[in-house]
């Protein structure tokens, strides 16, 4: 076959893959009006897990699972704005690892609300003046992110997902020559996670190195200053147009960060992958054995706690905490209910969603 018929026969089923497509989204629109008739919400998660579950088991092809969940999650997001058209909040600035986040589950098509803090997503969520929120929760080489947790205790919004993106860095510039940069703009903690990188490549040039507030920020600034780089995400350097010079330049390959999904008055159905998020404001735990004797019940119930965080009571003179928990499971599982039951008083609820590998 010559080249021009190999790419006649691509051209055939681009056109059938647009049939099935159009036609899956007529049945994505009946979808939609019975949701809006009995109020029920448009996205399901868990749904979406089973989907892209069912197809992994019987693909017999070239595509890797995460090629096939690349392409269904934009099907999904398109097939979402077709049933109701959603605002999507998030931590900025356009260009951010937030960002890259909320474009990973919602699809390009979807309205964002690109917000300056946390609080504001939260608040933005809140009001409905969007529909979702996404913000991280925590970095597995940094650590927890405290404000979201705290906000967690204070608002009445629900996790509806998490997800987790690998953090990887690029350097963008307008040089061809790395020899040829003066500048190096980025945000404090991706010169920490690219040290190494920077002392093999530019020992014996120093550029200076410039911080500012955002990834997003140092893009900006290189695309306007020829003689100088930023280390940045992808999407930063494709939103300002900037080339990428080298990919991949963290120095831990597996830095990854964890987001949630924030909505308000949402409850997943289960899956047979759960996770529960409670904050749980234990009495007197100044108290030698509260907190031993509330996580013993947990082991007696055989539910595995996968994390536990303390924070303050804020205005408070004494030395008391609440106290965040993950675990494994959905919350009107039976073994998770008898210990929520037992200390009902004590336990808040913020979701039960499907687990994230």
């Amino acid at each position: 076959m010559t080249l021009e018929d190999i790419r006649r026969e691509i051209d055939a089923i681009d056109d059938q893959l647009l049939t099935l497509l159009n036609e899956r989204m007529q049945w994505v629109h009946k979808v939609g009006e019975l949701k809006r008739a009995t109020k029920t919400v448009i996205y399901r998660p868990e749904r979406e897990k089973s989907i892209l579950d069912r197809l992994n088991k019987q693909n017999k092809g070239m595509l890797t699972p995460e090629a096939i969940e690349a392409i269904y999650l934009e099907i999904f997001a398109a097939a979402r704005n077709i049933e109701l058209p959603e605002r999507i909040a998030y931590l900025g600035p356009e260009g951010s690892f937030t960002h890259q986040a909320a474009e990973s589950r919602f699809g390009a098509m979807s309205e964002y609300m690109t917000l300056p803090t946390i609080k504001s997503v939260f608040e933005a969520v809140d009001t409905g003046r969007a529909k979702f929120g996404v913000i991280p929760i925590e970095n597995n080489q940094e650590g927890i992110v405290y404000e979201t947790v705290d906000l967690l205790n204070e608002t009445s919004i629900n996790i509806a997902a998490e997800l987790k993106i690998p953090v990887h860095f690029a350097l963008a510039t307008e040089c061809e020559n790395p020899s040829k940069i003066k500048r190096i703009y980025s945000k404090d903690i991706a010169f920490r996670q690219c040290r190494g990188f920077l002392n093999k490549y530019f020992e014996q040039t120093q550029p200076e190195e410039i911080q500012v507030e955002s990834t997003s920020k140092a893009a900006k600034l290189a695309s306007e200053d020829p003689e100088s780089a930023a280390i940045c995400s992808v999407i930063a350097a494709r939103l300002f147009s900037l080339p990428i010079l080298f990919d991949n330049i963290e120095d831990n390959s597996n830095n990854r960060t964890r987001f949630f999904i924030l909505a308000k008055d949402f409850v997943n159905q289960p899956s047979e992958n759960d996770k529960t998020t409670l904050i749980a404001r234990l009495p007197d735990t100044d108290k030698p054995g509260i907190l031993a004797g509330f996580l013993q019940d947990f082991k007696r119930a055989n539910i595995n706690l996968t994390k536990i965080e303390s924070r303050p009571y804020k205005g408070s003179e004494d030395f008391n905490f609440w106290f965040f928990i993950e675990l494994e499971g959905y919350y009107k599982d039976e073994n998770v209910q008898k210990v929520f039951k037992k200390h009902r008083s004590y336990i808040k609820w913020l979701g039960s969603y499907v687990k994230n590998a």
